[in-house]
């Protein structure tokens, strides 16, 4: 059971005891390890393979064969142990994972015979792990201390935050008939790294959006469901904002990223801070821009509007399913049409799209029966690109999402629409070449890069 010494130099201490591996032959451009048969063998394998710059192949044994060669060949120290003993901590483990793979969210469900894990990796759930029934109370618990929740309490829903591995993560817990749900939303990422450019505008976009957020006041407005990526978008604004000469204030719910140089407030309806309320201090705060979260009533709706006529320039989203929607609701909301364009600067619609994965995705005959009904499908697409499933993808046929945008400059005939409360926008759109969310969900449909499952919904709104 005791490995060659020149074998064993290949994986160090730290690399055997974190993935439960032993070397167990190489050559020059790959090598065999073996591995406790439960692991994740598809993120294990991608990170070794970066790690070692090798091709990986594994050899599956059980956890006292792996746990026999480690404690032989790979001893470990009284100190190493106990810092072991913390890094196969179960929680830890699966935020670690969630973090690694770019999850947003984690949900602990139980049900009559098991316990799971899920993980919403591109806007879309996935199973990870199954937990014991009789471990998951225990797990329960544990994230009821860490978020400062009441453990007794297990028939009322109840919210919290707690931070794991340096991330702040919102918690909230609802009450089901086998037991209490859990869902874990991973915050407090810095937004450093968020650049308008990769976001997925257009280049004739790009230069209309910037040249809308350069005016000193006004009102941007970005609208889609939740998970279409509206905070990303503001916060890569921000970014380009965010100057010593300005004074930049947000009110969040949650405050999902942070970014050094700007006054960040975390929403809280249960003492009074709401966001008309924020917004109500944040003009005696001598604010050049402010970001609302989200404008979810008409009293918001008016803030931002008074905000904007004195001065400052003002963000915020709405949950509408088109950017001409974004006015008809501000207009239900008893905003009246001259205000709206008199502060509108753009209105901007938004989704978050699944991209095939280049590894697995296959080519199709069209068949125009899978299109929505109604839908004028152009005679010269053929073929389209079908998701498959790989274990580069995780066996979902999708890797990684891009933005496709609709935006409606506010301009000299856009105001006279919007004075006049004409809501019927399409033959403006079609005279000014905007393109729709329709449009451009389609566009990624010729190109091969999505799938038709992933914009059926989209084509719909045609």
């Amino acid at each position: 059971m005791i490995i060659e010494t020149s074998l064993k130099d290949i994986i160090t201490k730290e690399l055997a005891w974190h993935y439960k591996i032993v070397p167990s032959k190489y050559d020059d451009s790959s090598v065999v390890l073996k591995i406790l048969e439960s692991v994740n063998i598809i993120k294990v394998k991608d990170e070794l393979e970066v790690i070692l710059g090798k091709d990986i192949e594994f050899e599956l044994i059980s956890e006292l064969e792996i746990n026999k060669l480690l404690t032989i060949n790979y001893r470990l120290s009284t100190t190493e142990i106990s810092k072991t003993s913390k890094k196969n901590d179960l929680l830890v483990n699966i935020i670690n994972e969630a973090i690694s793979i770019g999850s947003s969210d984690v949900h602990f469900e139980i049900f009559e015979d098991e316990a799971r894990v899920r993980l919403r990796i591109d806007g879309v759930l996935i199973e990870k792990k199954s937990i014991k029934k009789s471990n998951y109370a225990e797990l329960v618990n544990r994230i009821k201390i860490q978020a400062n929740l009441d453990i007794s309490e297990k028939r009322l829903p109840q919210d919290g935050r707690t931070k794991i591995a340096g991330f702040d993560i919102r918690v909230s817990i609802l009450p089901t008939h086998f037991g209490e749900k859990i869902v874990m939303r991973i915050l407090g990422q810095d937004a450093t790294n968020i650049n308008i450019d990769d976001l997925g505008f257009e280049p004739e976009e790009k230069e209309q959006y910037l040249e809308a957020i350069k005016k000193s006041n006004g009102i941007i407005l970005i609208s889609g469901p939740t998970g279409s990526g509206k905070t990303t978008t503001l916060y890569a604004t921000l970014k380009i904002l965010n100057e010593v000469k300005r004074n930049i204030l947000t009110i969040e719910d949650p405050v999902e990223y942070t970014l050094k140089g700007i006054n960040q407030v975390q929403l809280n309806e249960a003492i009074g801070l709401t966001f008309s309320s924020a917004l109500r201090s944040f003009l005696r705060q001598d604010p050049d821009i402010i970001m609302l979260g989200e404008v979810r009533d008409s009293e918001t709706a008016e803030m931002a509007i008074r905000a904007s006529l004195t001065g400052h320039l003002v963000f915020s989203t709405l949950h509408t399913n088109s950017a001409w929607g974004t006015i008809s609701r501000l207009m239900d909301m008893g905003v009246p049409s001259f205000l709206i364009a008199e502060t509108l600067n753009i209105s901007i619609a938004q989704r978050l799209v699944r991209k095939l994965c280049i590894h697995c995705k296959k080519e199709m005959d069209i068949n125009t029966k899978d299109f929505p009904k109604n839908y004028k499908l152009p005679s010269i697409l053929k073929k389209h690109s079908v998701e498959v499933g790989c274990e580069k993808c995780h066996f979902t046929g999708y890797k990684g999402r891009r933005a496709i945008y609709e935006l409606l400059p506010i301009e000299k005939d856009t105001l006279e629409i919007i004075k006049n409360n004409k809501t019927t926008i399409k033959e403006y759109f079609t005279e000014h070449n905007i393109k729709t969310l329709s449009d451009k969900a389609f566009s990624l449909l010729r190109n091969g890069e999505t799938s038709l499952n992933e914009i059926y919904s989209l084509l719909i709104t045609n």
